[in-house]
């Protein structure tokens, strides 16, 4: 396995690690009472996450480069392996929410008493910093599983549109890179039909999801909404990114010969 690819999986790794702790977030603003505080300070999570997708994509084009014209052999088991690392990658995330929403409660109380990036940064990396994270790393409850449905509802419609998103999202880069494999001479053309895949993706997120989870928090906020309730939501919401990541897997091969297809008639 070369170097580039092992960048690749690390990196793919982080992106989908923050990804899926982005969804506790929500859990810690409507506990801390400090919502916006709580989004403020995990941006800092995101542009990580975007940094390291800036460095992912390229890396991962130039293998498929390097593999056109040469007697390489095909480099799609390159790719199911990062489709892999996605779901590794969910699985981690999902089962240290727990003990990301202890230690995120704790940096949203600091960061809202001291008004200091750096204070908290320095906090982070003291003794104490340290102790703190060891306390507070638990263990996933199983009762959040065996009593989903006891808590409410499944809101089984944007439970199958994450589900859809977050496939969707996953292979857009990767089947797009893909397809210029297949067909050399318009891979050009099959890498920027990737942004009109994850658009579609991104439509999805900003028309069901965000707003249903939005909605769910101003109510548990306002004492409209139970928020065992809500954790059960966000615990369904997390299923249905694990879910996705690996329906990507089974639909990557088909996508990256569909974007071929459009690439060759448009």
């Amino acid at each position: 396995m070369s170097s580039q690819i092992l960048w690749v999986l690390l990196l793919t790794f982080l992106i989908n690690l923050i990804s899926t702790l982005s969804y506790s977030v929500r859990i810690v603003g409507i506990r801390t009472r400090k919502i916006a505080v709580s989004f403020a300070l995990f941006n800092v999570l995101v542009l990580i996450s975007r940094t390291a997708n800036g460095f992912q994509a390229p890396i991962l084009a130039n293998i498929v480069e390097k593999t056109i014209g040469t007697h390489q052999p095909d480099p799609i088991n390159q790719f199911y392996w990062i489709l892999w690392m996605t779901s590794l990658a969910t699985l981690v995330g999902a089962l240290l929410i727990p003990s990301f929403q202890r230690l995120f409660s704790y940096a949203v109380s600091h960061f809202s008493l001291h008004k200091s990036m750096p204070k908290l940064l320095m906090s982070g990396l003291s003794p104490a910093g340290f102790h703190l994270v060891r306390s507070n790393t638990v263990a996933p409850s199983h009762l959040n599983i065996t009593q989903l449905v006891n808590k409410g509802p499944i809101p089984w419609r944007v439970f199958g549109f994450n589900v859809v998103a977050v496939a969707v999202l996953t292979v857009g880069v990767l089947a797009s890179l893909y397809a210029g494999y297949l067909n050399p001479d318009l891979r050009t053309t099959s890498s920027n039909l990737s942004s009109v895949i994850n658009g579609l993706a991104t439509i999805l997120m900003f028309l069901f999801i965000d707003p249903y989870l939005s909605i769910l928090t101003d109510e548990v906020t306002e004492g409209k909404y139970k928020e065992p309730a809500f954790r059960q939501q966000v615990v369904l919401m997390v299923i249905a990114c694990l879910t996705g990541t690996l329906l990507a897997q089974l639909t990557f091969l088909p996508a990256a010969r569909l974007i071929v297809m459009i690439a060759e008639r448009m």
